[in-house]
């Protein structure tokens, strides 16, 4: 049987990979940026991830990346290994892995092709899984896994107490979700963090975006602490910024890099992802929106 509700409430933030100008990643700027989250008071770290340009490092590098934010976070906020793979067999290893290295759980993005293949593979993933398994609900073009599935499943497997719902659209399916499991399944929302708002109003426990540590945070406790209206004012401020770098992974890669490198976090903007071209026009508004992030940043920390 499931246990009790997963502790971890509020900003998961999405780890980018800091590249040096030879092409190695950056482990002091992974470090810093780890620092800062904390700092900000983040609830967690997810790495390695889409934003992490986890297709583009090497087996190596994914480990040295995990190895340097579990040991940067030093057991202050928990680190969720991203093990997502082309096969059941590698994510099964992924996990195990993860455990070795010190993650307090793993997240396995699964689509749900048939009810008896998708119950297998969850209950395999539970097993090997490091302390508790996330699975990440993805179909960025339907409604995922049905629910009465999930809900069976988070009643049969202990280890199975997460979920990030990356479906379209999301909103419902959290509320679908946190009713058939009386909310003790953990929910979280990644993409869908342009409505923040919304899946706090939903109950949602924790949001999984990339960057903007300090805003991010911010908006939560406001929220949190009753103030939803200045929660919902100071989201308004950094919907520009959302509908820009929400376009396309890759335009959410080269805005946040670029973000990161302005505020003296990374050595360099680097992207080795590059499917969708990063041309003038692009860094013309994603320079223009920098500067309003950091003036935001600013304001909170004055």
């Amino acid at each position: 049987m499931s246990g009790e509700l997963l502790d971890i409430r509020g900003i998961v933030t999405v780890l980018n990979t800091p590249f040096t100008d030879h092409d190695s990643i950056a482990l002091d700027a992974v470090a810093r940026n780890v620092e800062r989250a904390v700092r900000a008071g983040v609830a967690g770290f997810l790495v390695p991830a889409l934003a992490s340009e986890v297709s583009a490092l090497s087996a190596d590098e994914r480990e040295e990346l995990v190895r340097c934010v579990v040991e940067a976070a030093g057991g202050r906020v928990p680190v969720i290994c991203g093990c997502s793979g082309k096969s059941q067999k590698e994510r099964i290893s992924n996990l195990e892995l993860s455990g070795k290295l010190g993650c307090a759980g793993g997240l396995v993005a699964l689509t749900c092709a048939d009810e008896a293949s998708y119950s297998r593979e969850v209950a395999e993933l539970s097993e090997a899984a490091p302390g508790f398994l996330v699975i990440q609900d993805w179909d960025p073009s339907g409604y995922g896994a049905p629910v009465p599935l999930i809900a069976r499943l988070f009643r049969q497997l202990s280890r199975f107490r997460a979920i990030k719902v990356e479906v379209v659209p999301a909103g419902r399916k959290y509320t679908e979700i946190l009713e058939a499991t009386g909310g003790r399944l953990h929910v979280s929302g990644g993409w869908a963090v342009s409505q923040i708002i919304e899946g706090l109003d939903r109950g949602v426990h924790a949001f999984m975006p990339t960057g903007m540590h300090e805003i991010y945070t911010r908006i939560y406790n406001l929220y949190r602490s009753g103030r939803r209206d200045d929660a919902q004012a100071l989201f308004g401020e950094i919907l520009p910024i959302l509908a820009f770098s929400n376009q396309h992974l890759d335009i959410s890669i080269h805005f946040f890099k670029r973000l990161l490198y302005r505020e003296g976090i990374f050595p360099t903007s680097r992207v080795r992802q590059k499917t969708i071209p990063f041309d003038a026009y692009h860094e013309r508004t994603a320079d223009e929106l920098i500067a309003r992030a950091l003036r935001i940043t600013g304001s909170l920390r004055d």
